[in-house]
């Protein structure tokens, strides 16, 4: 694989820290001192590059935007955070829960006609 091709492969990463503390926020219309509340408030943990600079995710820059929405609606960022935690928390068990219905309906014996 050439180098070209595996940094295409990182563009098309949604986890890959492509974005710098500066870029994110323009990108987001807010402050870099409102990505390093969501830092404190663990609700996104940026990557450090070599020098110590935070770099974001895009799906990162998603959960920021959702908190950014929210706390625009006048909720307190440290609720906007405990929000975003339990949809997301509420997201993955439905995914495990529709799995598990699947694995059962395709075990189940089928009925003699």
């Amino acid at each position: 694989m050439t180098a070209h091709n595996s940094f295409d492969g990182r563009l098309d990463d949604d986890d890959y820290p492509a974005y710098t503390m500066g870029r994110a926020a323009e990108m987001l219309g807010t402050t870099q001192a409102f990505l390093r509340a969501l830092g404190e408030a663990r609700l996104i943990t940026p990557l450090r590059s070599d020098g110590g600079h935070r770099r974001y995710s895009r799906y990162q820059l998603r959960i920021a935007a959702r908190a950014r929405e929210l706390v625009d609606q006048g909720t307190p960022i440290e609720s906007a955070c405990r929000i975003i935690i339990l949809e997301d928390q509420l997201e993955e068990a439905q995914r495990i829960n529709a799995e598990y219905r699947r694995a059962a309906g395709s075990s189940a014996p089928s009925a003699a006609v």
